[in-house]
């Protein structure tokens, strides 16, 4: 019997509106629900290459866009973060990795979600056990390994 999945509070925003096709809110959901281990109040929004790096810069001090960040706010009882990831960096790794942009979203989604309930790869160790966990997740979502050869 499978487990039951968390309860999401989902809200989705789209700075950038580009992929909206590409991310109906179900599947965004299911993505989502998938790598959390309690229930969430997450809200996703999609932003261009200006508003992701203003990000970066301003809570990283990181002075270019990057894929995704996770704001984390709460990891108990329930998980509250805001995770942004921004379309055109996403679009661009796609590309170079030879993947689908669906995969990649969705492999970034799981991944801020991981990140919104303590996860890390700050050191070689919690980096090895997040992408199995991503990749446990992924692959069980129909996904390939997105760490993996294909």
């Amino acid at each position: 019997m499978k487990p039951a999945l968390a309860a999401l509070q989902l809200s989705l925003q789209f700075a950038d509106p580009a992929h909206r096709e590409l991310l109906p809110r179900h599947k965004v959901r299911r993505w989502i629900r998938a790598a959390l281990e309690r229930p969430g109040r997450i809200t996703v929004r999609i932003v261009g290459a200006e508003e992701g790096r203003a990000l970066n810069r301003d809570y990283r001090g990181r002075d270019y866009a990057t894929n995704v960040l996770t704001f984390d706010y709460a990891h108990e009882p329930e998980v509250e973060a805001d995770l942004v990831l921004c379309a055109p960096v996403l679009e661009s790794e796609a590309r170079e990795q030879g993947r689908s942009l669906e995969a990649h979203y969705a492999h970034l989604l799981v991944h801020g979600a991981l990140h919104a309930q303590g996860w890390d790869h700050e050191d070689d160790a919690e980096a090895e056990r997040m992408q199995a966990r991503e990749t446990q997740i992924l692959q069980a979502l129909g996904w390939p390994d997105p760490y993996g050869a294909d």
